[in-house]
């Protein structure tokens, strides 16, 4: 008898390290509540956590694939070639501009109001690119396991043109980046922009997609797709543990955002999500 428990006391444990190790935590732009946001240190101090990097991607006039979650240079947390603060307002499109205009911006060296804790220090927006590459040397020199990528396509019908590419070129030249380097087998794909989505699934059918949806039914956000995501991911305030059992019968994952306390971490486990996209991996 006390074998036969030994036994399935083994099993349990092992049945536990195995969702434990499935769980997809995830470092929202990195770690942008402690390093600056989508930024090569924020991706390098997300790695020491051992979580997914979470980043956004945008295109300078250029075509040069960035990373970037505004379409423009951000006057909250951002200071111009001078180290002066920015004018309010969205004038400095990053689409409007050539990459070497862009580099010149300091986008960590002002205090983010929403973020305190964030270290300061002067960095700038950088290549999709250059950021992959001192991601995989950084896991390398420290003995992390390859890293893992959940890209996000910023893109909005009503931005076409004017603050990025029509969905199939952005797609391409993202794409072109990610094979590139050779990360296609690490990588999640995820956009509030069905479109992106479906070229996406019908080109790099290997890909993982993820759709991200801030209201709505789960039921309505499907009809959006002609196809299952792999992933969905709504608004943390969305889940319940209904339609967290509505996309296991389907086979599609749910990782909420953002969450950014343990208490509601652990609840958001307890409902049984497959990942969380925190802006601070410290608390996983």
């Amino acid at each position: 008898m006390r074998n036969l428990v030994l036994a399935l006391l083994l099993i349990f444990s092992n049945l536990v390290s195995m969702a434990q190790a499935n769980f997809d935590k995830q470092g929202h732009r990195g770690s942008r509540g402690l390093m600056p946001e989508n930024t090569i240190p924020a991706m390098k101090l997300a790695l020491d956590y051992g979580v997914t990097l979470e980043m956004d991607i945008a295109i300078s006039k250029d075509k040069k694939v960035l990373v970037s979650h505004d379409p423009y240079i951000s006057d909250v947390f951002a200071l111009d070639q001078n180290g002066k603060e920015i004018p309010k307002g969205k004038g400095l499109k990053l689409y409007q501009m050539n990459y070497a205009e862009i580099k010149t911006y300091d986008v960590g060296s002002k205090l983010h109001p929403l973020f305190p804790e964030q270290k300061k220090l002067k960095v700038n927006i950088p290549l999709l690119e250059d950021l992959i590459d001192a991601s995989e040397a950084y896991a390398k020199e420290k003995g992390y396991p390859a890293p893992h990528y959940n890209m996000e396509t910023k893109i909005t019908p009503k931005g076409d043109g004017e603050l990025h590419p029509a969905p199939e070129e952005f797609v391409k030249r993202l794409m072109k980046v990610i094979k590139k380097k050779g990360i296609i087998d690490r990588l999640i794909i995820q956009s509030f922009d069905p479109r992106s989505l479906e070229i996406v699934h019908q080109k790099y059918p290997q890909v993982k997609t993820a759709y991200l949806v801030s209201k709505g039914s789960l039921e309505n956000h499907l009809k959006d797709l002609s196809f299952k995501p792999a992933i969905y991911s709504p608004a943390y305030k969305l889940v319940t543990k209904e339609m967290i059992e509505a996309c296991k019968k389907q086979g599609i994952k749910v990782i909420p955002w953002t969450i950014n306390t343990e208490e509601e971490i652990e609840k958001l486990k307890e409902l049984g999500v497959d990942g969380i996209i925190s802006d601070y991996p410290n608390l996983f």
